[in-house]
């Protein structure tokens, strides 16, 4: 970019969201809108390829695949682990799907936090992969031995729950951390986007009872003791009552649940909020900030909160930013500003 800012300017339909999604996932290997890669290949393609070089010259290529799963490649090089891609290309995403995360279902809020903190730990998401692939298996556990002995059943299920219970410790702890950094940010970003009139505090509801202090072996103690608890339950209801895939996030403004009492308009406000923390966070780690991308989400904000989004946003980060008409900016952000209309993503083969 010759600029630090990137306007993709064009209607809707034309492929803008696909462009932002595929710098999305260069960037940290997931996407916003599906976690099925099959969701993201043209129909009637059996792949799809993504490339990009990073300011550092670094070439990235991600091949998305019906069969076989991913390829990851740097500087032409095949990657044994995804992971290694993730870098050079650091982003922070905010697109109108993510105005749900206030009012939405709750795995929208872990999925949502599971992203920051990859961001953070990039080891983190084979801890989400391991503990998804325990989680499968013990149900199928269930499933599958109802006609056998119980004590060779429960022999099973106490081998898993010894590592479900740390992969749970684990994931709670980043988890918990993520949001204790969060916190302090994003309660700075909705007073400043609020113009001081919303105090916003986060809250950590673990899926787990999480007794006393940080502590790994205590806290993996007692999963494993309520894993082994509520298996009574877990075999009426056919679901583990226990764990991170319980995990919920209270977003509270003013003292008050956001999800129930916050305005489209302070709810809007909270998630940029969260955002442009989770982008000054990442920041602060790797000592450089990462690309914002912002997919047409300025026209779900009145004109006060465009504003206030423009100046807190400045000159100092990166951005990619798609809307369907350049009116929504302000002359100095037309001027500091590389403006593309979309009509060339039409040569672009979709990768959704």
């Amino acid at each position: 970019m010759t600029e630090k800012r990137l306007l993709v300017i064009g209607p809707n339909g034309i492929g803008k969201s696909n462009l932002l999604e595929a710098v999305e996932l260069l960037g940290s290997l997931r996407s916003h809108r599906s976690s099925n890669d099959k969701d993201l290949i043209n129909w009637d393609e059996n792949s799809a390829l993504l490339r990009a070089t990073a300011n550092d010259a670094e070439r990235l290529q991600l091949e998305l695949r019906r069969k076989g799963g991913r390829k990851a490649y740097r500087n032409e090089k095949p990657l044994v682990r995804q992971l290694d891609l993730i870098g050079p290309l650091r982003c922070v995403g905010f697109s109108a799907l993510d105005l749900d995360l206030v009012r939405g279902e709750p795995a929208l809020r872990r999925n949502w936090l599971d992203r920051l903190v990859q961001q953070l730990e990039p080891v983190y998401a084979e801890l989400i992969s391991r503990f998804s692939k325990l989680h499968r298996q013990r149900s199928q556990i269930w499933r599958s031995f109802r006609n056998v002995s119980t004590n060779e059943r429960d022999a099973l299920l106490d081998a898993f729950d010894v590592q479900m219970a740390l992969v749970s410790t684990r994931i709670h702890r980043r988890r918990m951390r993520a949001l204790r950094h969060l916190q302090p940010r994003s309660a700075l970003w909705q007073e400043r986007l609020s113009q001081g009139q919303e105090k916003l505090q986060l809250t950590y509801m673990p899926g787990s009872h999480l007794d006393g202090e940080e502590e790994e072996e205590r806290w993996r103690l007692s999963i494993e003791r309520q894993l082994l608890e509520q298996r009574a339950d877990e075999e009426r209801l056919g679901s583990c009552r226990v764990g991170p895939h319980r995990d919920e996030v209270s977003f509270l403004l003013n003292g008050m649940a956001a999800r129930r009492f916050g305005s489209a308009g302070q709810q809007r406000t909270l998630v940029l909020a969260l955002k442009l923390a989770e982008l000054e966070l990442v920041g602060e780690l790797y000592g450089e900030p990462p690309i914002l991308l912002l997919d047409d989400v300025l026209a779900e904000l009145d004109p006060t909160r465009q504003l206030l989004l423009l100046e807190a946003v400045g000159e100092q980060h990166q951005c990619l930013i798609s809307a369907t008409h350049l009116d929504s900016f302000v002359g100095a952000w037309q001027r500091h500003s590389q403006v593309v209309e979309a009509d060339f993503l039409s040569e672009i083969r979709d990768v959704g």
